[in-house]
């Protein structure tokens, strides 16, 4: 048995992916400037599993983690087959014929002095509320691009993520980590998990019996958590009462022609028993359709995802596509960070990719763990508090949202929605900020924390997006030059949406240009 190190400075990771090798590349390049050879990074990685390649779009906070570790946006996007992304659409949710509504990345105008929820409801008749109040949604209804070519790398005339090939996102950043940032790579599976007399993990054995030594174990072993989970069996809180979908048919989809648009946003159509994402890749689509075992068949659900598909590749294309199943099992880990070993990813909880979660709580979590990260044992107990008390709070706020996007539904033609609406399995919390909201404008007050995932921002853009009305009382005060302000508000973006749509290109013309001559460097 190895001797326990008080220090920090031999990291572990266990699995690959995206969650590994981004949480590799953000703790590296954080220390490249003062690395030395008493602080080392092993990531282990399995050759038997293959990337799950669910998580195919991102948050716009994914520019900022890009430039932190130290990558070229021009490089980034040629090699992960990236394209831009602006928020999702959403078709079907409230009545389920072909209503649709936004929820882009940008906040409304004037958000911070001004709501402009109270004076929109007097003409939402009109306009939605996102048109109203935000120009993204009519970049993404043209299919335009966030910025121009000359637009320097990461930054944004109109607030953007991205859609990106999961698996080749994955090799990308472990060319990076391994080349520029040091990270040592190791190709072999875990055979056995050794510990210390007080419980922490000593070391992790690999099949060829030699062990890998470390004083903190980060868990990217994906559904297995092979650490967390398997190993010192903190279970998971599972959320399948609250949000049902357990299952995932997954396909990649040609496009009919080699020109056609680039989706600027990903796209969610409701179905009977859960929905339909599709994503748009400059050389292909990601569709799927995520939906409930216990509302639907294996084999309904597959019918209806390729009637999809067939409506713009035709049936015999869609028939002939291969299509893989994928089994969630929705929840978190009731602590994320236990002893000397951190999860995160999918190790850490997963609960279903409407509005592209995953993603983004790798970042938040391998940045909190990369700032604050413990230089010796005594601290790490308190850091861990911290970590599991701000995740864990994450975790429930991020079942709150989603769920926000079932119970408001009108929808009564299946069992699926009518149970998305019964109370029973609905959140207290949630269930208060709908009342609330029905006297009220969803405001900054909503928010917990100034880093949340979903400010109160996008409350706004599902709630009146799916039909949500605020009844304001008469005698309610307002500001006394609010009305005047929403109103210039009102005008400066239609005045926005007019300068947008005459002078960016659309998403593929932006995107063919950056594969021929690249975006310029800041």
């Amino acid at each position: 048995m190895s001797k326990m190190n008080p220090n920090v400075k031999q990291v572990v990771i266990a699995g690959g992916g995206t969650a590994g090798w981004l949480s590799a590349a953000i703790l590296a390049a954080d220390r490249a400037a003062v690395a030395s050879a008493d602080f080392h990074i092993t990531l282990i990685e399995s050759p038997d599993i293959a990337p799950i390649g669910v998580g195919e779009g991102t948050w716009p906070s994914m520019r900022a983690t890009l430039k932190r570790i130290g990558v070229s946006e021009t490089d980034f996007i040629r090699e992960c087959s990236a394209s831009f992304k602006q928020g999702s659409k959403f078709v079907g949710w409230t009545h389920g014929k072909s209503e649709t509504y936004y929820h882009p990345f940008s906040l409304p105008q004037g958000y911070d002095d001004v709501n402009l929820a109270a004076a929109w409801q007097a003409f939402s008749e009109q306009v939605s509320f996102a048109d109203a109040v935000s120009a993204q949604s009519s970049l993404c209804e043209h299919g335009l691009a966030p910025k121009q070519i000359a637009t320097p790398e990461y930054a944004p005339v109109a607030n953007y993520g991205y859609h990106l090939d999961s698996a080749k996102f994955s090799s990308f950043l472990q060319k990076h980590c391994v080349e520029k940032l040091g990270v040592t790579h190791v190709l072999a599976n875990i055979s056995e998990i050794n510990s210390h007399p007080n419980g922490d993990i000593a070391s992790l054995s690999l099949h060829s019996g030699e062990p890998i030594q470390g004083d903190l174990f980060i868990d990217c072993t994906g559904f297995a958590s092979l650490l967390l989970g398997q190993h010192y069996q903190i279970p998971l809180v599972s959320q399948q009462d609250i949000l049902f979908n357990d299952t995932a048919l997954a396909a990649q989809v040609p496009y009919a022609r080699a020109d056609d648009p680039v989706a600027s946003a990903t796209l969610a159509t409701a179905q009977t028993a859960g929905w339909i994402w599709d994503i748009g890749l400059p050389h292909r689509r990601g569709v799927g359709y995520v939906y409930s075992s216990a509302h639907t068949t294996r084999e309904k659900a597959e019918q209806q995802l390729r009637e999809y598909i067939a409506i713009g590749l035709g049936v015999q294309q869609a028939s002939a596509l291969d299509v893989r199943e994928l089994n969630i099992n929705p929840g978190y880990r009731q602590k994320l960070w236990h002893k000397n070993c951190v999860a995160i990813g999918i190790a850490a909880g997963f609960i279903e990719p409407l509005e592209a979660s995953a993603l983004v709580l790798v970042e938040l979590s391998a940045t909190m763990l990369s700032d604050q990260l413990p230089v010796n044992r005594e601290a790490m107990d308190i850091l861990a508090r911290r970590f599991n008390e701000r995740f864990l709070t994450q975790w429930q706020r991020i079942v709150e949202f989603l769920k926000l996007h079932y119970i408001l539904t009108q929808r009564n033609d299946s069992d699926y929605w009518r149970d998305h609406c019964d109370q029973g399995t609905i959140p207290e919390r949630l269930q208060e900020l709908v009342t609330l909201w029905r006297h009220q404008c969803p405001w900054h007050q909503d928010g917990r924390f100034i880093d949340d995932m979903f400010p109160p921002a996008s409350f706004q853009y599902v709630y009146y997006g799916m039909g949500g009305k605020t009844h304001l009382a008469a005698n309610r005060s307002q500001p006394k030059d609010a009305a005047a302000k929403a109103m210039g508000e009102f005008q400066n973006n239609r005045r926005k949406i007019e300068q947008l749509l005459g002078s960016l290109p659309s998403n593929r013309e932006l995107i063919n240009k950056i594969m021929q001559y690249g975006l310029p460097k800041i």
